[in-house]
């Protein structure tokens, strides 16, 4: 994160937490976010720009989602896995100009810059942190459709559409979420504006709660390699095709989509208080269907508006049906399941 930009949320009253943000208490700013519209700096997040005239066909052949077809007026889920299918990380990719901005947890960030810059050789494609150069907005929450519109976007991008507007990318994420791409030095002007038009500032809390809403999975450093695309929900949310040929782990995750049943899957759980210490990403979840071993893990974990905690979380669907999910141990605290806005076909 640029230090102008850290500097100016400081300014604003943001309090830092490692990669991440809060203005005050994090749990008050989730609840706060169902009553009206919420500006969040996506400091979780740290995008990378690919560029160059072979970018397009570079991404497209180590990605599971078609790059090639992919204009400037959609975004698309998108994901890097190991060989053995296993993602490594999971991000949104949008276009901007000839270039693609890829969206990473800022916590995996280096190495999977690292990591591409690899497979570069001789392919006419430059990969960089765009961290410096860009700033990831967010924004939320009741009414927040009608802050775009204050500031001049009357008709905000749908789900995964973009929009475009003096150098500022406007994406649509899910229902009252909106991701925007703003060049560093115009951020904190626009941020003002944002919250002149009514959105609160809040923390990064508010977006991963939406995100968990929204089952839209992150993937961060303690579940790398820990799950296959589809466990992940992913070709549900459109993160994967099917007919876009080879890339790492593609026969893993075509494997897993055509043969036999699929025995685990993403749910959104609820977690009671009470914890030791909060529940986090990779703890394992235990069910009475396989006594004494792990049914799954935790994926991404909120604060939940009402107390507890809310998740989501890969599990065995035996386990899921079954309906007794315990934390930590077979006799940990129990979960409950909790809707997702999309069917688990």
């Amino acid at each position: 994160m640029p230090a102008s930009w850290s500097d100016f949320l400081v300014s604003r009253g943001a309090q830092r937490d490692g990669i991440e943000i809060h203005f005050g208490n994090p749990r008050v700013e989730i609840a706060r976010a169902g009553q009206g519209p919420a500006i969040v700096p996506l400091t979780h997040l740290a995008p990378l720009r690919a560029q160059g005239e072979e970018a397009a066909p570079f991404l497209h052949n180590l990605f599971s989602n078609d790059v090639k077809t992919q204009g400037v007026e959609r975004a698309r889920w998108n994901s890097f896995s190991s060989p053995k299918g296993r993602m490594l990380a999971s991000f949104l990719v949008w276009r901007e100009g000839a270039d693609f901005i890829l969206a990473p947890a800022a916590d995996l960030q280096p190495a999977f810059l690292k990591k591409l810059s690899m497979y570069v050789l001789r392919a006419k494609v430059k990969i960089t942190n765009a961290a410096e150069e860009s700033v990831l907005l967010g924004i939320t929450g009741a009414g927040a459709d009608k802050v775009l519109a204050a500031v001049g976007i009357a008709h905000p991008p749908t789900a995964l559409a973009i929009a475009e507007s003096g150098g500022i990318h406007w994406v649509g994420i899910a229902e009252k979420s909106w991701l925007l791409s703003v060049p560093t030095a115009s951020a904190p002007a626009l941020f003002d504006r944002l919250v002149d038009a009514g959105a609160t500032p809040a923390g990064t809390g508010v977006w991963q709660a939406a995100m968990v809403a929204a089952g839209l999975p992150l993937i961060t450093l303690p579940t790398q390699e820990e799950f296959v695309a589809q466990m992940l929900n992913y070709e549900l949310i459109g993160g994967v095709s099917f007919t876009k040929g080879c890339y790492p782990g593609q026969e893993i995750v075509a494997r897993t989509q055509y043969l036999g049943k699929l025995k685990k899957r993403m749910y959104r759980l609820h977690l009671g208080d009470g914890f030791a210490s909060p529940p986090a990403p990779g703890q394992d979840l235990y069910a009475p269907d396989f006594p004494g071993q792990s049914v799954g893990k935790l994926v991404n974990v909120v604060p939940g508006p009402a107390g507890g905690y809310e998740a989501l979380a890969v599990l065995q669907t035996s386990s899921a049906e079954g309906g007794d999910i315990r934390l930590g141990t077979p006799e940990g605290p129990q979960a409950a399941l909790l809707p997702l806005p999309y069917a688990l076909t």
